[in-house]
């Protein structure tokens, strides 16, 4: 009884001990296993850094933000219905598309609740633009994004309109596929969609399995990223197998809790902000409008011109086939964020 009593002394102390400090904006770590303790006993997702205010990485030491991220808009595009967009081999599982939406969806969501302490003080907003998904898929679109602390919103593809704007032969004068159509539709689609949007933008495909940290990793990048260049920059969550064919010189910065390193190209699923989408607006439609080769060329010339990093390992795996060099990250256990995004 007496050692009982002692525990729960020591406890009440620590808590209060554990506040003060924080309060006076210090943080106590355990030295023993390097784990942020916290007055409820919960460490497993905290973090040192702080959102809008400072981030920090032992041994060195804290980054002041001076680009404090506001909101975040994440605009999922999806198409539950069409199997593959340019390829004819069998994704990752060999599961049917609405599997890997569904999936992509639900990791997203898991992701930005598993971090809800930390984002909870940003504005946060989830818009799906849906092409011919089948009701049923739209109403587990609905049950998973209810009961959060985030807004929603479900649109149509307006394809009748966007699909004008598209030139009927590509850079190597082929006819663009209906898919591809109603793909670069989604695109446009959602960049208008953006210029709307007050600061951070995701756009991001329905093949894309986030990891836990996912997103907030990418807003203390962004956040840290941006304070320490003194300019807007690019995230990418996919480290491509594909970057790794060329010996290149890559330059190498820290986050929270991964590593990032700048490269020249991604897929179109990429984060930056209201401020990028103003100055690149025009360069990103051209995608839009024309079929390039390779497909995303306008970014890629964007990034020439401006910063862009992505994680090392990757913190969201593309599910494309298992040969696919534009797929599968490396050093990543794959089946675990499979199942982790169970719906």
């Amino acid at each position: 009884m007496k050692a009982s009593k002692i525990k729960k002394k020591k406890s009440f102390f620590k808590k209060i001990f554990l506040k003060l400090s924080r309060l006076l904006g210090y943080e106590v770590m355990d030295q023993g296993d390097l784990s942020l303790l916290s007055s409820d006993g919960n460490s497993e997702n905290n973090s040192l850094s702080k959102i809008g205010k400072s981030s920090l990485t032992l041994p060195m030491g804290t980054v002041n933000i001076t680009r404090p991220v506001k909101s975040l808009d994440i605009i999922l595009r999806t198409c539950a219905s069409i199997k593959m967009l340019t390829q004819s081999k069998e994704r990752i599982f060999e599961k049917e598309k609405s599997e890997y939406t569904l999936r992509c969806l639900k990791s997203i969501v898991n992701s930005i609740n598993y971090s809800k302490d930390e984002l909870k003080n940003i504005k946060i907003k989830f818009t799906i633009i849906d092409f011919k998904s089948e009701n049923n898929i739209i109403d587990k679109f609905n049950s998973i994004l209810q009961n959060n602390f985030f807004s929603f919103e479900i649109k149509s593809l307006d394809y009748d309109k966007y699909s004008t704007y598209i030139s009927e032969k590509n850079e190597e004068n082929k006819s663009v596929t209906d898919n591809q159509k109603s793909n670069m539709s989604n695109i446009y689609q959602s960049l208008d969609l953006s210029k709307k949007c007050d600061d951070l933008i995701y756009f991001v495909e329905d093949d894309y399995l986030h990891t836990k940290n996912s997103i907030l990793e990418m807003v203390l990048a962004y956040e840290k990223f941006s304070s320490q260049l003194n300019k807007e920059i690019f995230l990418c969550p996919a480290d491509y197998p594909y970057l790794y064919r060329d010996v290149e010189n890559t330059n190498i910065l820290i986050g929270d809790k991964s590593h990032w390193r700048t490269i020249n190209q991604t897929l179109c699923t990429f984060l930056t902000s209201r401020e990028m989408i103003s100055k690149y607006y025009d360069k990103m439609a051209q995608m839009c409008k024309y079929e390039h080769y390779p497909f995303e060329k306008p970014l890629h010339e964007i990034y020439k011109k401006e910063f862009c990093f992505s994680p090392i390992p990757s913190i969201a795996i593309h599910c494309t086939n298992i040969n696919s060099i534009y797929g599968i990250s490396p050093n990543l256990d794959i089946k675990k964020i499979w199942e982790e995004s169970s719906f």
